[in-house]
């Protein structure tokens, strides 16, 4: 434990971004789980929304560094595929 007043304050700043980082982490693995739940029903319109989603929240993640730019590429990849197979 930190006995320095600076050290204490990185260790409540360190503990509230992982909080935050958490919530979005669970956030898309909520949305992708939803679009593979709505690829499986073969509902096309739904699909469309969530394939959407899923992608912007896959850009959020990248953008505040939660997620890797080639991981996030890879799943939008694996997630595109799914959907074009809905419509054949």
């Amino acid at each position: 434990m930190p006995n320095i007043k600076s050290a204490k304050k990185r260790c409540k700043v360190i503990e509230t971004k992982t909080l935050q980082n958490q919530m979005i982490k669970t956030n898309l693995k909520t949305t992708i789980k939803k679009f593979e739940a709505a690829v499986e029903a073969g509902d096309q319109t739904q699909c469309q929304a969530l394939y959407r989603l899923t992608v912007k929240k896959l850009d959020q993640a990248v953008a505040k560094g939660i997620l890797k730019k080639n991981t996030a590429s890879r799943k939008k990849s694996q997630m595109t595929l799914k959907f074009n197979t809905i419509g054949a």
